[in-house]
């Protein structure tokens, strides 16, 4: 039976008649006057806006205030709204939604190599010998990207899937390999001791370049192929074939994405797989490296900018005291010097009653956070929410002020930063409607209200006081950007461009020039927080969709040739075993909420797994679902492993 036979009833029930919403543009400014949003005008706006920043950390102090920042915004927007929380409003509660996709990434590549960027270039994926995809459909999420992978394939590498699904992604490998959600550091163990019983770790860097290798060969020992075949569920004879290919290449890039990074236990997932990159020596040459794959146009460059709560721009550590001296001086303030909330934290804080307003650009965590209902409720008891975007969001829905910005792609000046820390132009190619207004400018008109006279001519005043603090970004001038077509970083100077890869160092036989060793990071299994049994027997996994973006605020509500609204993907074995069929509506319960979706049959899903998206959360919140368990380390969810139950519907 074909996937099209399986599925030829999904459009019967709820699907026939659903119409996904469609966002209108905010035009103008609105703020709530008794309980509801009305139009205003931007003097209004902006003085209610900055007031009640004001009133909060007046009566409760600076920490009373936090900013999400937004990852699809220019470079410049980022920098300037990591600067108002610094210094205008006195904190370090600062971040964005690299919480809830990569912040791991950034955790774990810091803690080995020292910066949070991945470590090859796009070109490289085309010219290796071996691509490892582990827990990233790219096909549907980065679609760019995979036509990299696919000219790499073409070019005669060979690819290997590691996924709980057998996606889009993994009918292009060579070989797919099916773990069992959450299994990624048990197999990620069993690869490295495969490769160091079989002698094929690369020794000579081993001893030249890293540190704590006795104590990663200790603690992957116990995990045999045989131990790890009945935990992850993959066949040892799989196991051991990843093992020697990706020992024995030459080059080898491996990827991830949020397979790797939505669980609680993700930085050490992160850790796990780059402890093979540095077992095996690939990384730190052309063809070789870590690639976190980023899931939005500038996840990266929010990051770069300081829009984190413990880094300045140009992933400076904030709590070194000749850094924040620096930035102290530029901007003629004090800096705090401890590490902000990130915005899970932050979100805790709220409901402590410690943090009291909230200024929010082009973020939706009210749909986008994991357990949204206990979210949505924390947004609701502020005292006062800020929320500038360019469509009336569900958490713009809830705030006190919004203010309509001229954000999107093409009506903005500025730079973004790619998955390969490629720096680009973004030019203005048309007016915002109505009313709408430049993010920056917005920005630089609150901190008026509050004190703060600056005044920025365009965006490339912002990125030279950037690129004046960051040595990462010093020699990136717009002409060169223009010139150039982009620019990786770092590039320290004005008249030469780095090697694409980063690391290089490790690969010096000069302890001096080679540097900071980078260290193993040993870390332990941790299964799935919530724990199936008899009332919750199935594993759902989310992910995304190639025709649908993020939270649908601006997807939702155009034609597709696709799919179109959410469905439950089910294998066959499960549609079965519940007597449902393709487009027949089922309750999907978690310990957290429930949710009603038509059934779609995969033949590529095993038995005892699910999947669904968040792209349409106005008609099917799946993320009433997930967990709030979150890495204590990086802070993000576990939206990848959530128990549930399927309900057929009572028949009226």
């Amino acid at each position: 039976m074909t996937d099209t036979d399986m599925n030829r009833g999904r459009g019967r029930g709820r699907d026939r008649d659903r119409k996904p919403k469609q966002y209108a543009r905010l035009t103008h400014p609105l703020v709530r006057e008794n309980g509801v949003l009305r139009r205003a005008g931007w003097e209004e706006a902006l003085d209610r806006a900055a007031a009640g920043f004001a009133r909060a950390t007046e009566a409760h102090g600076p920490d009373a205030f936090g900013m999400f920042s937004c990852a699809r915004s220019t470079n410049e927007m980022n920098y300037v709204a990591q600067k108002f929380t610094r210094v205008v409003m006195g904190t370090n509660n600062v971040d964005s939604c690299n919480r809830t996709c990569h912040a791991p990434s950034v955790a774990g590549l810091s803690a080995a190599f020292g910066s949070g960027g991945g470590t090859s270039s796009y070109q490289e994926v085309e010219d290796t010998d071996l691509i490892v995809m582990w827990g990233s459909n790219a096909r549907f999420a980065h679609p760019i990207f995979f036509q990299h992978v696919l000219k790499g394939i073409h070019n005669g590498a060979r690819m290997y899937a590691v996924d709980p699904r057998r996606t889009s992604t993994a009918e292009w490998a060579d070989r797919w390999l099916g773990l069992n959600v959450g299994t990624d550091i048990p197999l990620a163990h069993a690869v490295g001791r495969e490769i160091i019983h079989a002698g094929l770790a690369n020794t000579a860097f081993v001893e030249r370049a890293t540190s704590g290798y006795a104590e990663y060969a200790a603690e992957v020992e116990p995990w045999t192929l045989a131990v790890a075949e009945q935990v992850t569920g993959v066949p040892a004879e799989a196991i051991r074939e990843l093992a020697h290919a990706y020992a024995t290449a030459e080059r080898a890039q491996l990827c991830w994405t949020l397979g790797i990074t939505e669980h609680h236990n993700a930085t050490d997932n992160v850790r796990a797989l780059i402890n093979l990159s540095l077992l095996t020596g690939h990384v730190g040459r052309y063809g070789s490296g870590c690639q976190p794959l980023r899931g939005q146009n500038n996840v990266q460059g929010g990051g770069d900018m300081g829009a984190i709560p413990d880094k300045l721009p140009g992933f400076q550590d904030l709590l070194e005291p000749r850094n924040r001296a620096k930035f102290e001086a530029s901007w003629n303030t004090v800096i705090q010097p401890r590490i902000g909330l990130n915005l899970t934290k932050m979100l805790d804080a709220i409901e402590r009653g410690t943090l009291r307003a909230v200024y929010c650009i082009g973020e939706n965590p009210a749909q986008s956070e994991a357990d949204c209902e206990h979210t949505i409720a924390r947004l609701g008891s502020l005292d006062h929410l800020v929320v500038q975007d360019i469509f009336l969001t569900k958490t713009a829905e809830l705030a006190d002020v919004v203010l309509p910005a001229s954000a999107a792609w093409c009506e903005t000046d500025g730079t973004a930063t790619n998955s390969e820390r490629r720096v680009q132009r973004v030019r203005k190619a048309v007016t915002a409607p109505g009313e709408a207004r430049d993010d920056i400018a917005i920005i630089c008109d609150l901190a008026a209200r509050l004190g703060h006279d600056w005044k920025y001519a365009d965006s490339e005043e912002v990125w030279n006081e950037l690129r004046a603090l960051s040595p990462d970004h010093f020699g990136m001038t717009y002409e060169r950007l223009e010139e150039l077509q982009g620019i990786q970083w770092p590039c320290p100077s004005e008249d030469r461009v780095e090697p694409p890869f980063l690391h290089g160092r490790l690969w010096e036989k000069d302890p001096e020039r080679r540097g900071r060793a980078a260290p193993f990071g040993p870390v332990k299994h941790s299964p799935p927080v919530d724990v199936l049994d008899d009332l919750y027997p199935i594993r759902m996994t989310t992910g995304r969709r190639l025709d649908s973006y993020n939270t649908g605020v601006q997807s939702s509500g155009f034609a597709s040739p696709l799919r179109r609204g959410e469905y439950i993907e089910l294998s066959p074995e499960d549609a079965a075993r519940y007597g449902v069929t393709a487009g027949e509506d089922v309750t999907i319960s978690s310990r957290r909420g429930a949710v009603t979706a038509p059934v779609w049959i995969d033949p590529g899903l095993r038995a005892g797994l699910a999947f669904m998206t968040m792209h349409f959360p106005d008609e099917v919140d799946t993320n009433q679902l997930t967990i709030e368990a979150t890495c204590p380390i990086a802070g993000t969810a576990e939206y990848k492993a959530t128990a549930i139950r399927i309900d057929k519907l009572a028949v009226a």
